[in-house]
C-alpha cells in the first residue's frame, strides 16, 4: 500500500513589507508537500497584501477586536485547512486561544538572539538600537514556537552575525535580514 504525503498547508501571518513572506512563497512555489494557502494580515495599506495579490494567494485582513475578544480568526483557518501558521513580521500577540489551537504549529522570527532583546515592544529598529545601546558584540535571529508570551516560545534555531563598531540600526537590520532570508524558509521546510 502506498502511503500518501499530506500536504501542508501554511498560513503566513505578517504586518509590514512583507520581504520575509515573499522569501518564503518564493521557497515554496514549487513544493509537493508545504503550499502557502493564506496571507493573514491586521493592516490593509501593508506591502506584504500586494504581495499577496501578486502571488494570488488569498488574503484575510483581520479586525483587533474579533482575533483578541472572538475566536481568534480560528474557525477561518479551520476551514481554509491551515496546518502551520508562520509569523513573519506579525506585531500583534497570539491570543491563548489561538495557541491552543495550533499546537507547536506557529513559529516566529525574532531579529536578535533571544532570550535577550525579546518581549513586548521589541521588534525591528528597536532591537536593533537596543542591541548598539548595549555594546553587543554580536545579534543574529531566533526562530521559535510561539505560546502564549512575547518572545518565549522554545527556540528552533538562532544565527548570528557581528556587530560592527560602526554599525547604526540600519545597516545592522540589513544583516539581520539577509540572515532571515537565508535560514527561514529552510527551518520552516526542516520542522514541517
Amino acid at each position: 500500500m502506498i502511503e500518501m504525503k499530506k500536504t501542508i498547508q501554511i498560513a503566513i501571518f505578517a504586518s509590514g513589507a512583507g520581504s520575509n513572506a515573499k522569501k518564503i512563497i518564493d521557497y515554496f512555489k514549487n513544493s509537493e508537500c508545504i503550499k502557502i494557502r493564506l496571507i493573514v494580515c491586521n493592516n490593509p495599506k501593508a506591502g506584504v497584501v500586494d504581495i499577496a495579490f501578486q502571488e494570488d494567494i488569498p488574503i484575510l485582513l483581520i479586525e483587533r477586536g474579533h482575533f483578541f475578544r472572538g475566536d481568534a480568526y480560528i474557525s477561518t483557518l479551520k476551514e481554509k485547512e491551515i496546518n502551520f501558521i508562520v509569523l513573519a513580521g506579525f506585531l500583534w500577540k497570539i491570543p491563548q486561544s489561538l495557541v491552543a489551537a495550533y499546537p507547536n504549529k506557529i513559529i516566529n522570527i525574532h531579529p536578535a538572539l533571544l532570550p535577550k532583546y525579546g518581549g513586548k515592544g521589541m521588534y525591528g529598529h528597536f532591537v536593533h538600537e537596543s542591541v548598539i545601546a548595549n555594546g553587543e558584540k554580536e545579534s543574529g535571529i531566533t526562530i521559535h514556537y510561539v505560546n502564549e508570551y512575547f518572545d518565549e516560545g522554545s527556540p528552533i534555531f538562532q544565527a548570528t552575525c557581528p556587530v560592527l563598531p560602526t554599525d547604526t540600526p540600519d545597516t545592522l537590520a540589513a544583516r539581520i535580514h539577509e540572515l532571515e532570508h537565508i535560514h527561514f524558509a529552510k527551518v520552516i521546510e526542516s520542522i514541517v
